[in-house]
């Protein structure tokens, strides 16, 4: 019976899927994971911070007719009402989405058949005709809204011009995430060039790791580290293959990491005490600034306090390969703030503390005499130099509170001047979008505004400001970055007491990066995961580390000690006895000894003081020992003072 059970047991499991039967995990929808990072802006009713101004009026005028729903079934004849009713509809309820009135004429709807898919978009002013041409019935996402036909784009001004302008300006900001752990504001960021992993540096003196691949939506750093024990960390950079990074901080030498973070060598430093520093072998004051070589995985750049930019090869720790003196009105050490590559590594760019931005061009026999020398650019310390791809444009970035922009080809002054934009942090930089038509920088918080730090992004050919985005209430934005691969836009904020990365992105736009984290749940703990402490008893302990015994054992342990626990005898009063002398006789024997044999005598308490001293005055007076043969020559006989005192005479 057993073996027959067994065979139709099995006959029927053969006809289900092995997994019939099992409890699957309960999977969170993506969709309800990214609105909890979607930010507080990106809201329908705030509007759409991430579409230029013409996608977000077209949204808008789309959003219109959404209001209007609970008139569905009503009966108006805008909305299909009557229709349903006159089909013998349930109650005269629309289904589906509603039909775009912008353009259309409610005897032309009527006229059509039934709408099928998503909402058209507006016809942008288009005529009664264009709603006649295009009977029938609609399937699939709505095309895009400017430029639908040519009578469109004349009314309009160009349609096209629209859509590249909506393409051009497509920014990721709906959804956001922060990366923590610093205690102080994060001054440098470093992303690879897959996007795996990235790198933030702070005021705190630390540098922590994330890796998106193996981090979950905790966002936690898998490695923390402090390069140099208590100097700022102020710049970092991946090598062009990404297996090792710079890492600049304010003391003189700069570190080699390996992707890891470890340790692979570490730049010398300078004698100081040498005047000309074309002939010291390194930086003699603090870093301010460095950058890996974009093509070369030998070589970086860094600049420092003592006024100098160093071109160092990694595998020599020992000595730099060129030392970069910047063009000075007056002789004297202005300090390199800030120094960058161009995109191909052919030409350097240093900003100086005299306001000058001062270029070279990497070629045989070249020397410390700049190519290109534009003066007084900022009226205050540079913070960024950022090249265009194509090297003709470059742009400035200082803590006077403004942003440059320059034509290569004539520096004379600067094409476009943006003011208003606070900076109080030595590493606010630049970026550029992956298709380097927008340009972004941060800003700062200042003490008595409402505004918090901002992002701000600019067009690079209209060169105006399109959009400014609210990254933090209290926090400054200091560094920036657009990564090209992940569509993300990186922005590290703090202060004095805090400190963090924000990334933005898109889940429609953006791939991988932080998309792949934000999904992955953290791992539940296990029964294994918890260990109990055993509690190690070893008798032969070093008393160290020794339990200390209770106190009462240890007054158990005294008492039966004779020594310890024998009580001090009393003195003796009186005559003594059992062997003792009592204390008229006197403690020691040898002292009742003398004093029985009469070797001791005492009668110092029955003589008067006077005469015992005058009994020896004869004696003095024959045979004196001290004070007369000390004056036997100068003063045989004694003179004493006499007293001139009135009372003494009378």
């Amino acid at each position: 019976m057993e073996e027959d059970e067994a065979e139709i047991y099995d006959g029927v499991r053969a006809e289900f899927p092995l997994t019939f039967g099992k409890q699957s995990k309960p999977i969170t929808p993506l969709e309800k994971i990214h609105n909890t990072t979607r930010r507080s802006g990106a809201t329908e009713e705030k509007g759409f911070p991430s579409l230029s101004s013409s996608s977000k009026s077209w949204l808008d005028s789309v959003r219109k007719p959404g209001k209007k729903r609970d008139d569905f079934g009503s009966g108006n004849p805008k909305f299909g009402g009557t229709r349903a009713e006159d089909d013998g509809g349930s109650g005269g309820v629309a289904i589906g989405p509603p039909r775009p009135p912008p353009g259309w004429s409610a005897g032309e709807i009527e006229e059509e058949d039934s709408l099928i898919g998503p909402p058209r978009p507006p016809a942008g002013g288009s005529s009664g005709g264009d709603g006649e041409e295009s009977d029938g019935e609609m399937i699939g996402p709505p095309p895009p809204p400017p430029g639908l036909n040519e009578t469109d784009s004349e009314s309009d001004g160009g349609g096209d011009m629209e859509s590249e302008e909506e393409a051009r300006h497509r920014i990721p900001l709906s959804n956001e995430i922060v990366l923590k752990g610093h205690s102080k504001v994060v001054a440098a960021l470093a992303i690879d060039h897959s996007g795996s992993r990235v790198l933030s540096g702070s005021y705190d003196y630390t540098v922590r790791m994330y890796d998106f691949q193996g981090m979950n939506s905790r966002l936690q750093s898998f490695r923390q580290f402090e390069p140099f024990e208590g100097h700022q960390v102020r710049a970092l950079s991946w090598s062009p293959t990404a297996d090792r990074f710079l890492c600049v901080t304010g003391s003189a030498q700069a570190k080699i990491y390996d992707r890891d973070g470890l340790t692979l060598g570490e730049f010398i430093k300078g004698d100081m005490y040498i005047r000309d520093l074309k002939n010291t072998k390194g930086h003699i004051t603090g870093l301010t600034c460095g950058a890996w070589h974009p093509k070369t995985k030998e070589t970086i750049l860094t600049s420092s306090e003592d006024g100098s930019l160093r071109i160092w090869d990694v595998n020599d720790f020992k000595s730099q390969k060129q030392v970069i003196k910047p063009k000075l009105a007056r002789p004297g050490r202005v300090p390199v703030t800030t120094c960058t590559w161009d995109f191909e590594g052919k030409r350097i760019a240093g900003g100086v503390g005299d306001g000058s931005i001062q270029l070279w061009t990497l070629k045989p026999g070249w020397g410390s005499r700049p190519d290109t020398y534009l003066e007084k650019c900022h009226e205050d310390e540079i913070t960024c130099l950022k090249f265009s791809s194509d090297g003709q444009m470059l742009l400035s970035r200082s803590c006077d509170g403004s942003l440059k922009v320059w034509d290569l080809r004539q520096t004379k002054k600067p094409l476009k001047v943006f003011e208003d934009l606070p900076n109080h942090y030595g590493q606010t930089n630049i970026a550029f979008s992956p298709d380097e038509q927008l340009f972004l920088t941060g800003t700062s918080v200042e003490r008595e505004s409402t505004v918090g730090g901002l992002l701000c992004f600019f067009d690079r050919k209209k060169l105006e400001l399109v959009a400014k985005v609210g990254i933090s209430p209290t926090c400054s934005v200091v560094q920036c970055a657009w990564h090209p691969k992940l569509n993300q836009i990186f922005a590290t904020t703090g202060d004095k007491s805090q400190g963090g990365t924000h990334i933005l992105y898109d889940p429609s736009l953006s791939e991988k990066g932080a998309l792949v984290c934000v999904a992955r749940a953290p791992r539940k703990k296990s029964v294994d995961d918890f260990e109990a402490q055993p509690v190690i008893h070893n008798p032969h302990a070093l008393p160290l580390f020794r339990d200390q015994p209770s106190r009462k054992r240890q007054r158990e342990k005294m008492l039966k000690d004779p020594i310890k626990s024998h009580k001090p005898e009393l003195p003796m009063t009186g005559p003594g006895f059992g062997g003792r002398l009592g204390s008229t006789s006197g403690s020691l024997l040898t002292n009742f000894l003398m004093k029985q044999g009469g070797m001791i005598k005492e009668t110092w308490m029955e003589e008067d003081p006077r005469e015992a001293i005058l009994k020896y005055a004869d004696v003095a007076a024959k045979d004196p020992k001290f004070i007369a043969p000390a004056y036997a020559q100068t003063q045989p006989e004694t003179v004493f003072a006499k007293s001139d005192s009135e009372d003494e005479d009378k």
